[in-house]
């Protein structure tokens, strides 16, 4: 079931938040310290923020098996970008122990259930070029490069 996140889910998401963080640093430890990109505080603050939905999909125990941190976005009177809405994904984890369950599939479903309903124009997200299995799971979901960010390390 998918369900928004609550107060009583932060424990999990934590541990989530912790997940994705050695993944981005064992990929890439010159940029990603380990840590968590969220404290148990900004994640009080965000549950209520209806422009910053978190998605949580649980199981029959109402225990996190994952995650989808949102965001809308919309650039109105932009000298340069059109006014569309956005609802981009923040961050999408499922927990290590249960991935191949199709978990993610159901978040990212959500995500773009809420998008479609909320009146957006498309759903964004980056992914991280060491992080190769997630590459692959949002082109199996149908998604496309929109830009590519390019680095030169000096």
């Amino acid at each position: 079931m998918i369900r928004f996140a609550e107060l009583k889910d932060i424990p999990k998401i934590e541990d989530l938040l912790s997940q994705v963080d050695l993944v981005h640093h064992n990929g890439r430890p010159d940029i990603f310290k380990v840590g968590r990109k969220y404290s148990v505080e900004e994640l009080k603050e965000l549950l209520p923020d209806k422009s910053r939905p978190i998605l949580v999909c649980v199981d029959e125990n109402d225990s996190v098996m994952g995650y989808c941190f949102c965001i809308f976005q919309q650039h109105v009177n932009n000298s340069v970008l059109t006014d569309i809405k956005t609802l981009y994904i923040d961050d999408l984890c499922v927990d290590e122990k249960l991935r191949g369950r199709h978990i993610g599939k159901e978040l990212y479903e959500a995500a773009v259930k809420l998008a479609t309903e909320s009146g957006c124009y498309n759903l964004t997200l980056n992914v991280w070029s060491c992080n190769p299995s997630a590459l692959r799971f949002y082109e199996a979901q149908g998604l496309v490069p929109q830009k590519i960010c390019m680095e030169l390390i000096l």
